[in-house]
């Protein structure tokens, strides 16, 4: 049987120099190269020789459609470049192709994202951390936080970590915690040798790339005769030493929380470093304040583009320019210049560049008294325009003593407790951790026992009820102490785990003395319809170990700043009485 004629006319259509190529040039080319491979021009060759009507049908689908893709249906071809449908699928065409798409394009992507970490681990050699006892008890998962470095436990220090683990401390359940860590580590690697390592992300924790080493062979070292041998610090210490010339020329440095253990060790030419990855901000200076003024030509450079409306009582700005780049959702702005009128607003919206400011209401007034008590600075009312606002729910307060911190949150949360019936009551805890040294165990109920630290409370509530702040003219403002005591109740944090706040309006004083764990299980106690309020001054931490960068009051404001239903402020100028805004400039 005779076979049919050639395709001429279509062969006719690809040049002859396409004959001698083996490269794509172009991007679209290689694109399309990397579609059929020769195996699957075969059927197509095939067609072709018996009958040529299908050849011309079947032909473009089969060499257009990339690899991987499914069969020539109408999307398919479609989805395929425009000149790779053109492209006759002759004899030649197919041939020339599996020598271009012998190493495929799609490949190259993929693999230059799993080569920059290694490189970029590769770019130091790796560090060799020797962790003391007091970094597992503040932080029991410090093991995963070394990167791609590595962690070596001596022996003393699993005997220490087993001695804190009984108990019902914070130090306790963090012990528990770390020994169980290891025990995981331990048993996700089986039967293998122990003295190799075990690697810290076969748990499951990937961002810790290095391995974890026990202790488990005796290891010669010479201390100072003043250093007593059967001292647990000691024994660390001279393990580091040993380390140090074993691994070298590998930098083996001690972390440890002690200051003592740290200045000991640089005595010895040691390398020790604090624990760091606690810490949120390194210097408290950068802490998100929550407002930010405008610059004296604001209105110049961007009033041309400044679009304005009225919505009920609030006026609204849309502005744009670079100033948008600083801006966070519940920041306030405020503009001040002399002989122009200010602007105080709050940021609602911020959409690619640019954002949508929102004026406040003016508790300064006294048209628009909270529980008889108007604001007297600026800051001042831009917390009161938080706390009166039903759409935040979670309200930090920092500031100097005297600021009116717990006045502003009491008289707010009895205006909506009593005036508004918006919350059921209002829920007062705070860290119990003592100025001085501590009194011994309190007599009485659980609140109780709160009451000795609960002063500022009695003192805030006497002021509102009777002082200045008392106004007859409504039935609210001439309620009686008992009354409003019994709309606040008094808790204790540590029976907080597991309750659920339904409708409640809580502070938390004193929150500078909170561990971020310890914020964390308060704030997540919130239900529908809760509000919490968290106030403290960061200059007066009592808690041992906490700082201004590590406590929880820092912790919260830093992650939640942004979020739609939280604010924050700092507030700048007490208004306790001159003599208290002195001593805390000056003491």
């Amino acid at each position: 049987m005779p076979l049919p004629p050639a395709p001429t006319q279509r062969a006719a259509l690809l040049k002859p120099d396409a004959y001698r190529m083996t490269v794509f040039e172009d991007d679209e080319a290689a694109e399309a190269s990397a579609a059929p491979p020769a195996t699957a021009a075969a059927p197509t060759r095939k067609r072709a020789a018996t009958k040529t009507s299908a050849a011309k049908k079947a032909a473009a689908p089969d060499t257009a459609i990339p690899s991987g893709a499914g069969r020539s249906t109408k999307a398919g071809v479609s989805a395929a470049p425009a000149h790779s449908r053109a492209r006759p699928a002759d004899e030649g065409a197919v041939r020339m192709r599996p020598a271009v798409t012998a190493v495929p394009p799609a490949a190259a992507p993929r693999a230059a994202p799993d080569a920059a970490p290694r490189k970029k681990r590769a770019a130091g050699p790796k560090k060799m951390f020797v962790l003391d006892t007091n970094v597992l008890l503040h932080d029991p998962t410090s093991l995963f936080r070394f990167e791609e470095h590595d962690i070596f436990l001596p022996m003393i220090v699993l005997e220490e970590l087993d001695g804190h683990k009984k108990g019902m401390t914070e130090v306790a359940r963090n012990g528990r915690q770390a020994s169980r860590t290891l025990d995981a580590l331990a048993a996700a690697h089986g039967s293998a040798d122990m003295a190799l390592g075990l690697r810290l992300d076969s748990t499951g924790q990937r961002a810790a790339g290095g391995c974890l080493y026990f202790q488990t062979a005796p290891l010669n070292y010479q201390l100072p005769s003043s250093l007593p041998q059967g001292k647990a610090d000691n024994q660390i210490l001279g393990v580091v030493e040993a380390l140090r010339k074993l691994h070298a020329p590998r930098e083996v440095v001690l972390v440890s929380k002690d200051i003592n253990m740290r200045v000991k060790a640089r005595a010895l030419g040691l390398v020790a470093e604090d624990y760091q990855n606690d810490k949120t901000l390194e210097d408290g200076d950068l802490l998100y304040s929550g407002s930010l003024a405008l610059p004296t030509d604001f209105w110049t450079k961007a009033g041309k583009n400044v679009e304005s409306w009225q919505s009920g009582v609030h006026m609204y700005y849309r502005i744009s320019g670079p100033v948008v780049a600083q801006l966070m959702i519940n920041q306030f702005v405020y503009f001040e210049a002399p002989g122009e009128p200010s602007l105080y607003a709050r940021v609602t919206e911020i959409r690619d560049k640019t954002a949508v400011l929102e004026t406040l209401k003016d508790y300064g007034s006294s048209k628009n008294t909270v529980w008889g008590v108007n604001t007297r600075n600026r800051e001042q009312n831009f917390a009161m325009n938080l706390l009166m606002d039903p759409d935040v729910d979670f309200v930090t307060l920092t500031g100097t003593a005297g600021t009116g911190k717990t006045l502003m949150a009491l008289a707010a949360g009895l205006t909506q407790v009593l005036d508004e019936r918006r919350y059921t009551e209002i829920i007062m805890t705070r860290a119990t951790v003592s100025v001085g040294e501590d009194i011994g165990f309190l007599p009485g109920t659980e609140e109780e026992k709160m009451g000795p630290w609960m002063g500022a409370l009695d003192d805030n509530l006497e002021f509102l009820a009777k002082g200045d702040g008392g106004n007859a003219g409504e039935w609210g403002r001439a309620a009686t102490n008992e009354l409003i005591r019994s709309r606040i109740k008094i808790k204790s944090m540590n029976f907080m785990r597991g309750r659920t706040f339904l409708n409640k309006y809580v502070i938390i004083d004193e929150a500078q003395n909170l561990t971020p764990k310890q914020m964390k299980t308060l704030v997540t106690r919130a239900g529908p319809g809760t509000k919490i309020i968290c106030m403290g001054n960061l200059a007066q931490i009592d808690t041992p170990y906490l700082t201004e960068g590590s406590s929880g009051l820092t912790y919260a404001v830093d992650r939640f700043k942004g979020w739609p239903h939280s604010g924050h402020i700092l507030l700048a100028r007490g208004e306790r009485s001159r003599l208290a805004d002195f001593a805390s400039e000056v003491l």
